[in-house]
């Protein structure tokens, strides 16, 4: 049997792919640097996106051959992204639930999930601040302004200031301006 030398060098990039998307070799580890960046984008990872699409397909890998194991269905939710590899980027939810999706179905827009119910919410960064009003747990709020310790967020035409550990889709270290 005589092989090429391209057509296995084309088996071994596939080889290859299989094992970044299923072993997670481009993902970075908990408490890696945050200044890592990602080999396509260059950007920051890991970093928070949104979903700019109302139903986005998660898949197993990084093509549209890959198995499809479920289904994002909520424009504006926050996600991490983690990996890239092309054209895909492979994200995590809240709940670590994660896999590869096409980067045209995600936004640089920024959001933040709601953690705590009833959060309230403060015209200024100042919990003795007036109260301007509260968010139910698990609402989607876009993300304003970040300091040390506070994020200004909005959702249904209410504004305020939030403390920052009680929202997810911003890094703890993370200011915004």
């Amino acid at each position: 049997m005589n092989i090429s030398a391209s057509y296995l060098r084309s088996r071994l990039a596939v080889v290859a792919m299989i094992m970044i998307a299923t072993t997670g070799a481009m993902i970075p580890h908990e408490g890696a640097a945050r200044d890592e960046r990602g080999p396509v984008t260059n950007l920051p990872l890991p970093r928070f996106v949104s979903m700019k699409a109302a139903e986005g397909n998660v898949r197993r890998g990084p093509s549209l051959t890959h198995k499809i194991d479920w289904v994002f269905k909520r424009r504006g939710m926050p996600l991490e992204i983690t990996a890239e590899y092309g054209h895909w980027r492979r994200v995590r939810d809240r709940d670590g639930a994660g896999g590869w999706v096409h980067y045209a179905l995600l936004s640089g827009a920024r959001t933040v999930l709601i953690e705590e119910d009833m959060l309230t919410v403060h015209a200024r960064p100042d919990s003795g601040a007036p109260v301007t009003a509260a968010f139910e747990l698990g609402v989607v709020a876009r993300l304003g302004k970040c300091e040390v310790s506070w994020c200004s967020i909005s959702a249904g035409g209410y504004r305020g200031w939030a403390p920052k550990e009680k929202l997810w889709g911003v890094a703890p270290e993370e200011l915004r301006d």
